[in-house]
């Protein structure tokens, strides 16, 4: 199935049944009085999360959704029936808004959460509440309330613990694959990944943590450049980033310091949240030194930013240094939940 992070959809919650002008007629009883019953509530729209969707790429071609509407009431005080509940299923990680307002209508982060986005309208009353003593035969009823309806945008954000970033052909999608059971493309040309990818790297029984993995960044991502900005959505809810270099640059004569800042810049350009979010360095194909010049080349990087956080080396073709890192990245995230 395609991956869809974002669409549109209309909702339009029941209206409500109306009231019921009706008045008792049985044999050998006159003057029954009134006897109209109440409408039935509308239904309501409602979405829930559900772990077993991953994309939102069933609503390209479902976009309207309406629920029942309430029947109205009837004679001898019989209320209607209410209107039948809708309910949508979305991926966990959905964030609502209203498309008119912006208003952001809730999160869904929970498999199983609820959200009612369209509230049904109530049921109208029928003339028997309207009986009393100085007027016994009323004739008046309530009309059902209208159902709502909006336009809501969804947006999908992946449920990540670390997220990975980087230039075009930094080695994302072969680090994700080296380090879970996920299976991205890879190939040996740019842009390899189209879409965010997510993997369970597991550590040990009881430790595992998730990794998001997003198309490369370019220079120019924050003005519409390349794909990675579109996708930048899905790491606002990591707790960490890995900023994959590639150390091939060297080879070729490239700056990778003016790389790690290029990419900074256009992370700072998009959010500046997630530019203020812990972020590690992590210099990947350490595989095309000798192992006794990796650790030169890792000092060099460090000093040419001037860098003071985490710096691993590692090579994510072979998996040499992704264990160590991986260890690393589960310990910092336990201590992160035991210091919160």
């Amino acid at each position: 199935m395609k991956f869809v992070d974002e669409a549109s959809i209309r909702v339009a919650a029941g209206d409500g049944g109306n009231g019921c002008v009706s008045f008792r007629r049985e044999k050998y009883i006159p003057r029954g009085g009134p006897d109209g019953g109440d409408g039935g509530h509308g239904g309501s729209v409602w979405l829930q999360a559900d772990d077993g969707l991953n994309t939102l790429a069933d609503f390209r071609h479902s976009r309207r959704f309406a629920a029942e509407r309430g029947q109205d009431g009837q004679g001898r005080q019989m209320a209607g029936r209410s209107g039948v509940d809708v309910t949508i299923p979305v991926p966990i990680g959905t964030l609502v808004r209203d498309r008119d307002t912006g208003e952001v209508i809730g999160d869904l982060t929970r498999n199983g959460e609820r959200l009612c986005v369209a509230r049904g309208g109530r049921g109208g009353l029928g003339n028997v509440h309207f009986k009393s003593s100085t007027n016994r035969a009323p004739r008046q009823s309530v009309p059902g309330s209208p159902g709502e309806r909006r336009e809501l945008a969804l947006e999908l954000q992946l449920l990540a613990d670390v997220g990975l970033l980087g230039l075009p052909n930094a080695g994302k999608s072969t680090f994700l694959r080296t380090v879970s059971a996920a299976r991205p493309r890879v190939a040996d040309y740019p842009f390899t990944t189209l879409h965010p990818g997510l993997g369970v790297v597991r550590i040990g029984p009881g430790s595992s943590f998730t990794v998001a993995d997003i198309p490369g960044l370019i220079e120019g991502a924050a003005e519409g450049a390349g794909l990675g900005a579109r996708f930048l959505r899905h790491l606002a809810r990591t707790r960490l980033l890995l900023h994959l270099v590639d150390a091939a640059g060297l080879y070729e004569d490239r700056d990778l310091a003016v790389e790690v800042r290029t990419v900074v810049a256009e992370l700072a350009a998009h959010s500046g949240d997630l530019a203020g979010r812990e972020r590690w360095l992590v210099l990947n194909k350490a595989d095309l030194f000798p192992e006794d010049e990796r650790a030169a080349v890792a000092e060099s990087l460090r000093a040419s930013l001037q860098w003071t956080g985490p710096l691993y080396v590692i090579s994510a073709e072979t998996g040499w240094g992704t264990e160590a890192l991986c260890q690393a990245v589960m310990a910092h995230l336990e201590d992160n939940d035991d210091a919160g």
